[in-house]
Parts: C-alpha cells; sequence; structure tokens
C-alpha cells in the first residue's frame, strides 16, 4: 500500500513503551501504526483527538481485554510523530499521561526550532 504520511518515533519514549509489550500487542500496534501511514482518512477507532489539547492524538490498540494508548501529532500535515504509550486500565485517559506527552511535544517543536 502506497504511504500517506509518514510516521516517526520521538527520541525513545515509544521504543521503551513498546519493548515491554507482548509480542501480539507489538504487532497490533504496528498494525494501528501501518493505517496511520496508508489510510486518508483514519478511523477514529485507531487515532483520536485528546480534547482539551493543542494537536494531540491517541492512537489505540486493542487486543482481548487489553487495551494501550500512544500519544501522537500531526507536524507539517503529512508527518505524525509518536510519542509516550500506557497500558489503559481505566475509562478515562490518566492526566499524568497526557500532561507527559504534552511535554514531549512541546520539547519536540523546542528542538526543531532550534535546528531552523
Amino acid at each position: 500500500m502506497k504511504k500517506v504520511r509518514e510516521v516517526i518515533a520521538y527520541k525513545h519514549y515509544f521504543y521503551d513503551f513498546l519493548k515491554g509489550l507482548p509480542e501480539k500487542a507489538q504487532n497490533k500496534i504496528f498494525k494501528i501504526i501501518e493505517a496511520i501511514e496508508t489510510f486518508e482518512r483514519i478511523p477514529a477507532n485507531y487515532l483520536k483527538y485528546i480534547k482539551g489539547t493543542e494537536g494531540l492524538f491517541e492512537a489505540r490498540a486493542k487486543l482481548g481485554s487489553n487495551t494501550w494508548r500512544v500519544f501522537c501529532f500531526f507536524d507539517d500535515g503529512k508527518l505524525v510523530i509518536l510519542l509516550n504509550g500506557f497500558t489503559k486500565k481505566t475509562q478515562n485517559t490518566p492526566k499524568k499521561e497526557i500532561a507527559k506527552a504534552e511535554r514531549l511535544m512541546k520539547a519536540y517543536y523546542k528542538e526543531k526550532r532550534r535546528q531552523l
């Protein structure tokens, strides 16, 4: 399938999260990332905007009764930056996880401005 956008990880946070997951969960998350790369319109069950944030999304993976979330955001429209992830254990996304993702997103943009 042809890619309509590129997905990259910011630093080590996404990979650190991924390493701690079972192989089946890792494969499920990679399938979601592939959908983000190839679908022109990404279904909300794969990628959902987080209300109350400035451009933060969560990629959503579910396998059996387990649920995982990976925070990400769009940079220049066709580039998706993966941030931290977590195992979802409650109905609502924990505020501390959102705060961490927002800090990482700000750090990404700060580094990007420095490189220009």
